[in-house]
């Protein structure tokens, strides 16, 4: 029987999360690009109700070009759920350069180390 690693392995997901967290509140993608795989996607449906996204350099560009940093939004870690080596979080967000997201992430333990492959948002309607 192996040793339970779950609170090991939840603290460093969490680690992973406020990387991105962080990045999106100082509105720099150099923050944030450690948490992911260099092969995650990311997806959403837009304002037609169509799918949009793809690599994850997307996301880092948006950081980058259009956002600003935003030291008042508040985001807190809602879900994490752990299977031996992988993993997936939610993420709730408000007054991120004026949006508010429900952020869902999957992650997987590669080489040791959690790192996020995915992720898929929806922008709330700013109150």
């Amino acid at each position: 029987m192996s040793k339970p690693t779950y609170v090991q392995d939840y603290q460093a997901i969490v680690v992973v999360l406020n990387k991105y967290i962080d990045g999106c509140k100082q509105a720099k993608s150099s923050v944030m690009k450690p948490a992911f795989s260099e092969q995650a996607t990311m997806f959403s449906v837009n304002g037609d109700s169509n799918l949009t996204g793809g690599p994850i350099q997307g996301l880092f560009d948006g950081i980058d070009s259009a956002f600003h940093p935003s030291p008042e939004a508040q985001s807190v870690v809602v879900k994490v759920d752990i299977v031996g080596t992988a993993a997936s979080a939610r993420i709730d967000s408000n007054d991120v350069s004026g949006f508010s997201f429900s952020d869902f992430f999957h992650l997987l333990k590669v080489e040791g180390k959690w790192t996020i492959v995915s992720k898929i948002f929806h922008t709330h309607v700013a109150p």
